[in-house]
């Protein structure tokens, strides 16, 4: 009897422990990625997350042209957008992608004025690779462009 009580206590403390490790955010370990399923102004955008131990580690958010020439990397696309919006590629693209890695995908994400566009896009896609993070489908996933 004191063999079972003893078996039956080491499994009520030990499981909660494994339960907290295996569903840190629900996400499975992996890279995951989403694209948009069209470019807009010439540039698709895109979101690709790596996990592990079942946290977010790294977050790339970016979009590229039909060369696959990478936006953040434009610096006459980056100087006109500064001059005309206050912000460019690789400011704004990295203060979303830092917001969701704080986050780790819980919350909403700020958006950065002269980057609304930009907002609402990465706001797709972060819930788009996040399902599939949760899911521990590593496919990429192509999220329709809302017209």
């Amino acid at each position: 009897m004191r063999r079972i009580f003893a078996i039956l206590l080491s499994v009520l403390l030990v499981a909660p422990v494994l339960t907290a490790c295996g569903d840190q955010g629900g996400f499975q370990d992996g890279y995951y990625t989403a694209q948009m399923s069209e470019f807009s102004h010439g540039w698709k955008e895109y979101i690709t997350i790596l996990v592990k131990g079942g946290n977010i580690i790294s977050v790339e958010y970016n979009a590229e042209n039909a060369s696959g020439f990478i936006k953040s990397w434009d610096n006459t696309y980056m100087q006109t957008m500064l001059h005309t919006n206050g912000t460019y590629p690789n400011e704004y693209t990295r203060y979303y992608a830092g917001q969701l890695l704080e986050g780790q995908g819980q919350g909403g994400i700020d958006a950065i004025t002269g980057a609304t566009s930009s907002h609402g896009t990465f706001q797709q896609l972060a819930q788009a690779v996040l399902e599939q993070a949760r899911k521990g489908d590593s496919s990429i996933v192509i999220v329709e462009t809302a017209h």
